[in-house]
């Protein structure tokens, strides 16, 4: 007898039709970024914690958090997902809330306040960085975030000048850029570490910036952009606004001592200091008063001309 021979039907496409679409949306999937809300210490932790719908509860503490948190960087970063960590504050949050009519008791809201945080608050894409890392790094850059506001309204507040009609906050900010081009100039090649502590009413505001110039092959100062952003706006403000602040420079530079060079804010100026100056500003606790011992391997010297006066100080 013999039989007829059918050649075998494809795979169903009722069968390949979901795996494949399936296999589409993962790709896709790591095609989109994430953010995730990092609280900074266990103070915001507890403050979380009040809301019911937070996934930890009184048993918990801030360390396991962190560790829950660590694992999910872990697994959306072995995906291949772009993620960005940004600080969540509880009490931004709460009145986030307020002002936008939402209930701060639901994942969905939480999730609504981070997406909106990573496009204007403080956040750091993750890159593999232990969360012990991460925390403070955050931290810092919150910090960071808040002294270029602050600066940036003083400035926009400054006015016009009353003989010129030219805007007061514009020009110091120009300046101070100048004023930046000048200093590492000065400095020559090696490593550069700036300093500028401005004191307003608001708030001391600190900023530092890290600058390598090389000498084989000769090239300009190496800076972040934002960084260098940050230093000549802190630095306008005070020239802009005439009151007192310092500004320190640190360079080093390989078979050499290190070199630390310093200028005081006065009416609108930077001011050198003297070698003696810069010795007692660097050999003296800034809370007690009393002396310190000098550093070893740091020559003291004093600070060379940088500044070029403008009409409006």
């Amino acid at each position: 007898m013999s039989g007829t021979h059918h050649t075998p039907p494809p795979a169903t496409t009722a069968g390949t039709a979901p795996r494949k679409r399936t296999s589409r949306r993962r790709s896709l999937r790591r095609e989109v970024p994430s953010t995730v809300g990092l609280l900074a210490d266990a103070g915001d932790f507890a403050a979380m914690r009040d809301y019911r719908s937070f996934g930890f509860d009184h048993h918990d503490d801030y360390g396991d958090y962190l560790r829950q948190v660590d694992a999910l960087l872990k697994s959306l970063a072995a995906q291949g997902i772009h993620t960005t960590v940004a600080l969540f504050d509880p009490e931004e949050y709460a009145d986030y809330c307020a002002e936008h009519d939402l209930d701060p008791d639901t994942p969905r809201t939480r999730t609504r306040f981070t997406a909106e945080l990573a496009g204007g608050g403080p956040a750091l894409p993750y890159t593999g960085q232990p969360i012990e890392e991460l925390v403070p790094l955050l931290v810092d850059e919150a910090v960071r975030q808040a002294t270029w506001e602050c600066a940036t309204m003083l400035l926009t507040g400054v006015g016009t000048c009353a003989d010129c009609g030219q805007d007061i906050g514009q020009a110091s900010f120009e300046r101070a850029a100048g004023i930046l081009d000048r200093l590492l100039a000065g400095a020559g090649p090696g490593r550069h570490h700036l300093v500028c502590s401005v004191p307003t009413e608001q708030e001391q505001l600190v900023v530092v910036l890290h600058a390598e110039i090389t000498e084989d092959p000769p090239g300009p100062p190496r800076t972040p952009p934002r960084d260098s952003l940050d230093f000549v706006t802190v630095l306008a403000a005070g020239l802009a606004l005439g009151g007192p602040g310092g500004l320190v420079l640190r360079s080093t530079t390989d078979g050499f001592r290190d070199r630390v060079h310093g200028w005081r804010l006065d009416r609108g100026r930077l001011v050198t200091l003297t070698a003696a100056a810069v010795f007692d500003a660097y050999c003296t606790d800034a809370d007690t008063g009393e002396p310190v011992a000098p550093e070893p391997g740091v020559e003291y010297c004093p600070g060379y001309e940088a500044d070029v006066p403008g009409p409006h100080h």
